[in-house]
């Protein structure tokens, strides 16, 4: 039986049990790496060991990419007109400290490492997605405003960390002789081109789409069509170029969006799908390639530690910092800062970064190490956690009273990310 054979029948199997396995809190992460772990080379041997075939890297990028896209383009920032503290101050402190407190914590734990490599694995693991924890963003019991801010957060910042993690990546390729040793023009010239392949697709492809809808030249099947080939134009024509493919797919998307002026939601839900379709892959792959060699071989505590410490004091202090004068009440920031999953993005990252770094001596295996630890624990923890504590939390703010989190605001709109709802 075919490799492809098996990934589609994992496909079936999960799409006709997935809502009875989300109330054992077994989420689509949980169920594929568990199936990639069972059917690789550490369990039936059934699907390949390496990274050799390029299928694999271009359908795992190309899933990113996608899926960038379409967060971006539906992320509405006029949602968040008149309170966009919460998000902003996510994204613009937290998720800076959060990688600075990460590159600290790598160097401190694995002090052999260089500062490249170490702030390269804090940057891969510091976007979050909230599809690990969508019963936290979905859960009416959850106001509205912490919701909201979780969701654009987890909408914005693996795009955010994306040209660290390229920045990071190309110092740590020129150092180990890898790559170009002029890396910080480097690094920018891969940033400025994907901008310009972002504002081409995103504001001539927005344009030329909603100017073809108003003539009635479209139909709905046509204008889902149209959204999912600009996704996969803006990551291909970006990297065509000589660009940050990811990058060129976020900063698309986010143009798409607001050259659309954000009418194209239902359009994208096609693309979200696809986009869902293909993560399942990519999970399979995390689960056989990475999840299987690291449990089953030699454990290192050390990498058990960081991950311990990634998920929980390298996420939840930067939130703090980030969240302080907002008087919002101590077990909301707590709870704020425990929802960060790692996710999607950070197994993208990881994937490419071995593949890139191959030859670079211990250091791709090293970063695999911590990367997998930390996304695993966080597919158990977080999708386990997340409908009990959203739940306990919602109890404990009802009778709250007139509190900062209960203030009205619109509901979030939540990227479908999920086939069990």
């Amino acid at each position: 039986m075919s490799d492809a054979t098996v990934l589609v029948g994992l496909f079936v199997v999960y799409g006709l049990i997935a809502s009875r396995l989300e109330r054992w809190f077994v989420t689509a992460p949980i169920f594929f790496v568990a199936a990639g772990l069972a059917l690789g080379s550490s369990g039936a041997g059934i699907l390949p060991s390496n990274l050799d075939s390029e299928t694999t890297l271009v359908i795992t990028e190309l899933t990113l990419g996608v899926l960038l896209f379409a967060d971006a383009a539906t992320v509405r920032l006029r949602d968040v007109e008149g309170d966009a503290r919460l998000p902003v101050r996510l994204l613009v402190i937290g998720l800076p400290l959060t990688i600075a407190l990460g590159t600290v914590a790598a160097k401190v734990l694995f002090p052999e490492a260089g500062w490249a490599a170490a702030a390269l694995i804090a940057s891969i693991l510091a976007p979050t997605d909230a599809a690990l924890g969508l019963a936290v963003v979905t859960n009416a019991v959850v106001p509205a405003r912490i919701r909201r801010a979780l969701n654009v957060e987890s909408g914005l910042n693996d795009g955010i960390a994306t040209p660290f993690v390229a920045l990071f990546l190309t110092l740590l390729l020129s150092e180990e002789g890898l790559g170009s040793q002029h890396w910080a023009a480097e690094a920018a010239k891969e940033i400025g081109l994907a901008l310009v392949a972002a504002l081409v697709v995103g504001v001539l492809g927005g344009k030329l789409l909603l100017t073809a809808r108003r003539r009635g030249w479209t139909s709905a099947t046509s204008e889902q069509l149209v959204v999912l080939a600009l996704s996969l134009i803006a990551y291909v024509g970006g990297v065509a170029i000589g660009g940050n493919g990811f990058v060129a797919a976020f900063v698309g998307g986010l143009l798409f969006g607001a050259s659309t002026a954000a009418r194209m939601h239902e359009p994208i839900e096609f693309t979200e799908t696809v986009g869902l379709f293909s993560s399942f892959f990519v999970w399979t792959v995390f689960g056989a390639l990475f999840v299987g060699p690291v449990v089953t071989g030699d454990i290192e505590p050390l990498a058990i530690l960081y991950a311990v410490i990634s998920l929980t004091l390298v996420r939840m202090a930067p939130v703090a910092v980030a969240l302080a004068g907002t008087r919002l009440r101590r077990d909301t920031v707590a709870f704020m800062g425990w929802f960060g999953p790692r996710g999607l993005a950070s197994v993208v990252f990881t994937l490419i970064a071995v593949e890139e770094l191959h030859g670079a001596g211990p250091i791709p295996e090293a970063i695999a190490e911590l990367a997998t630890w930390t996304i695993l624990l966080s597919v158990l923890a977080h999708g386990v956690s997340a409908g009990p504590l959203a739940r306990i939390y919602g109890r404990r703010l009802s009778t709250a009273g007139d509190i900062p989190e209960l203030a009205e605001a619109p509901e979030p709109r939540i990227r479908r990310r999920s086939v069990a709802r």
